[in-house]
């Protein structure tokens, strides 16, 4: 239990630092809203509500899955779960294999008590599926009274890690049995280095309810690794850009962006690019006030709605915008059509 402990703490503590973050972006310095100097709207009525796997949301942002399974982890998801609960907004909870293996650390990740009416996503790898049966998964879900379960995919992360899980083999057939087992919707989940269209319609035939795509250009989960052993090197870098990864998946199933989310404005080009929910893991753990950041971003995201003209979420989904440099060379080898969302 010790080793998992330390583990889970040496995530945090160094994914908590600016120098665990990927050198290339999320690519969302090469999106542009097409300003409009005539929005014809109230600033003041602009809706961020939303709604998303059937619950109602404040805005369209989330708080992602960090941690759980050791001492420190029960306050850090105490205080962010607290926050996103009085914002109306998504809370996701970390890995809760620790928990599995280990009932007695079920306490680090227990909310309920500060965040009551909270949407909670509950957390576990996909290739652990083959360790845990639908009936642990589900009693590990009802222990924490979650939502919604993310099933985190994380091929990069294990490569490099040295005591990573490595067999991969059957992974996508262990999905679609747990999707038509357990009654909660399944959110399929990268880790940072984002899942590209034909990932993504396997795993709407599988049977999952959402994606989250979870690009590169925030946290490295290899270059985390790197700084916690001696892995196989060269892929601190590996991955899809966030801004990429949404353009593909759009449409495919309701989507999450995150992966160097870090502001409103990021936000407001996620949703412009296809995504329904926003969300971010690090700019939050580091904050003093999370219930606060939560708020700049909801008006930036507000302004931003208003100087495009757009009433409501649905109408930024329709916003017109321009992509240059490498993403809009990389969307247009992939054969997808820049201009189009410029013509909207």
């Amino acid at each position: 239990m010790a080793k998992i402990q330390s583990r889970k703490e040496a995530h945090v503590r160094i994914a908590a630092k600016a120098d665990s973050e990927y050198l290339k972006s999320a690519g969302f310095e090469n999106i542009e809203f097409v300003h409009c100097s005539l929005p014809e709207i109230d600033l003041r009525k602009v809706s961020l509500s939303t709604s998303f796997l059937g619950r109602k949301l404040s805005s369209p942002l989330a708080i992602e899955g960090m941690t759980g399974g050791y001492p420190n982890a029960s306050k850090i998801n105490r205080r962010l779960a607290q926050a996103a609960n009085g914002a109306n907004i998504i809370f996701g909870l970390g890995s809760q294999r620790a928990m599995l293996k280990h009932p007695e650390l079920a306490k680090t990740y227990k909310v309920r008590d500060v965040a009551p009416d909270v949407f909670l996503i509950g957390n576990l790898g996909a290739v652990q599926l083959r360790e845990y049966s639908p009936k642990a998964i589900e009693g590990m879900l009802k222990t924490v009274d979650a939502n919604a379960l993310a099933l985190h995919l994380n091929p990069l992360q294990e490569a490099v890690q040295p005591e990573g899980d490595l067999n991969w083999a059957g992974v996508l057939h262990q999905v679609r049995l747990l999707c038509d087992a357990i009654d909660v919707p399944v959110i399929a989940k990268e880790t940072g280095a984002g899942i590209s269209a034909k990932v993504a319609l396997q795993l709407k035939e599988a049977g999952v309810s959402a994606i989250n795509v979870s690009g590169s250009g925030g946290t490295s989960w290899s270059r985390v690794e790197y700084k916690r052993g001696k892995p196989v090197p060269g892929f601190e870098e590996w991955g899809i850009p966030t801004a990429i990864s949404l353009a593909q998946c759009s449409g495919i199933l309701p989507l999450i962006a995150s992966g160097g989310i870090r502001n409103g404005i990021d936000a407001a080009k996620s949703i412009a690019l296809g995504a329904d929910i926003s969300g971010a893991a690090r700019p939050f753990l580091i904050s003093k006030n999370p219930l606060s950041l939560i708020r700049e971003w909801e008006m930036q995201l507000r302004t931003a709605m208003f100087l495009t003209g757009s009433k409501d979420i649905a109408a930024l989904k329709r916003a017109p915008i321009t992509i240059t440099g490498r993403i809009a060379d990389s969307l247009s080898a992939m054969g997808l059509s820049v201009v189009s969302y410029f013509r909207r």
